[in-house]
């Protein structure tokens, strides 16, 4: 019986192994891999933010984005708004009631394309 059980057990671990590996992210976005990499990179040290920490990303954000004589690089573009939806994400761990919207949220700022922004700068 106990043999049964450890076949049992070692078989459903590989099982979920094989369908992980089949499940990886696909997106259209080409920016889709820079993302996940920043994501990655300061998932931790976001989650660690404070409210006055988020404030003074948030604000230099837009005061950057706003500003006619800087361009971000697209590495610096994407490094505040995945930041802003890591956040977003922390939020909605925080306020169970708001898990969905915060959910949403974390989606918009992921989804920011740099070319877009390129764009609102000419």
């Amino acid at each position: 019986m106990r043999k049964l059980i450890q076949t049992t057990v070692l078989l459903f671990f590989l099982f979920c192994s094989i369908c992980s590996i089949g499940q990886e992210k696909k997106s259209n976005d080409p920016d889709f891999q820079l993302k996940e990499t920043i994501y990655a990179k300061n998932k931790k040290e976001v989650l660690a933010y404070d409210k006055k920490d988020f404030d003074a990303l948030f604000f230099d954000f837009f005061q950057k984005q706003n500003d006619d004589k800087v361009t971000l690089t697209k590495e610096e573009f994407y490094n505040y708004t995945i930041k802003i939806a890591i956040y977003s994400e922390k939020l909605g761990l925080l306020y169970k009631d708001q898990k969905e919207e915060s959910q949403r949220t974390k989606e918009e700022w992921f989804n920011k394309s740099y070319s877009d922004y390129l764009k609102s700068k000419r």
